[in-house]
């Protein structure tokens, strides 16, 4: 089904979450898109790669009802500028940094999922008083495991019973100006790629959810923005060494991604809770929108 630009719009989306509202505003010389709505407590939320803010819909109604929750599009995403540098995730947890400052909270809990986990994570490292407690949704943030990925798949592709996904994207986003002369007005092929593939139930990435995600993508600016949060992982990879063990109240729910976070996350955190969601793929908020939330209300508490 095609959906036209207007419906896919964030004036569009946020009218089917009547709680909440668009806002824009400077920080760190880019001008970033959010979604505003509910009372108590600041919660940010991050989202991450491929998608937008929209990819909390399915929860932020109801975590709206116990807190002020504020859905990021980051650096490169959605409707957010799309600058040539920043890409690390340093700069980018100064953006959420900045936004902080600028809306007045002495503090926030702050969720991330994919790449905006590795932000959250970075937000908690740099500025820790601003930051009460984190949550990391399915992810953990870059290390030097990264460079272990290898090149070839460590299973036969074919046989799809392992459940294995080759995560050849993550070599695909380094490269420049390629992705965007293949994938430019036809992002809606790795979408379905990564949702078929990285989803327990393929219905759970809706064909509106999709066309929201591929119209945000499918420009050049948009490819090459995402491309960013990737080939900076090296960077990140070399910033991380410096991070201190957080001690703030850390949350990690995963799907797919519990081992890695099982793995990942003792070392990184003092004070670390763990959750995971049976027959559930990568994207959780959708997939587990219920589990999803329950978890995050018992941690956050009020």
């Amino acid at each position: 089904m095609k959906y036209s630009e207007e419906k896919l719009s964030d004036e569009a989306l946020v009218k089917k979450l009547p709680r909440f509202e668009n806002h824009y505003i400077s920080v760190n010389d880019i001008k970033l898109h959010y979604v505003k709505g509910g009372t108590g407590k600041p919660l940010f939320l991050l989202p991450g790669w491929p998608q937008t803010w929209w990819s909390y819909h399915e929860v932020m109604n109801k975590l709206s009802d116990f807190y002020t929750v504020i859905a990021i599009d980051i650096r490169g995403m959605g409707t957010t500028d799309k600058p040539i540098e920043g890409y690390d995730k340093k700069s980018m947890a100064k953006d959420i940094y900045e936004l902080i400052i600028e809306l007045g909270y002495d503090e926030v809990f702050v969720a991330g999922h994919d790449i905006g986990a590795s932000v959250a994570y970075s937000l908690a490292c740099d500025y820790p008083d601003k930051v009460a407690k984190l949550i990391i949704l399915d992810t953990p943030p870059a290390d030097e495991n990264m460079y272990r990925l290898p090149m070839l798949p460590l299973m036969d592709l074919t046989d799809k019973s392992t459940g294995y996904t080759y995560p050849w994207w993550v070599a695909f986003n380094q490269i420049d100006e390629l992705p965007e002369k293949l994938l430019k007005g036809r992002y809606n092929v790795v979408l379905d790629y990564i949702f078929d593939n990285l989803c327990f139930d393929k219905g759970a990435i809706t064909d509106f959810d999709r066309a929201v995600y591929t119209n945000a993508y499918e420009r050049d600016n948009a490819i090459s923005a995402s491309n960013k949060w990737y080939s900076t992982f090296p960077k990140d990879i070399a910033d991380s060494k410096d991070n201190k063990v957080l001690k703030m109240p850390v949350l990690g729910i995963g799907g797919s991604g519990f081992k890695l976070l099982e793995m990942a996350l003792p070392g990184l955190v003092e004070n670390l809770q763990l959750f995971e969601i049976k027959d559930c793929g990568h994207f959780i908020c959708e997939e587990a929108p219920e589990a999803t939330f329950n978890e995050m209300i018992n941690f956050l508490g009020s």
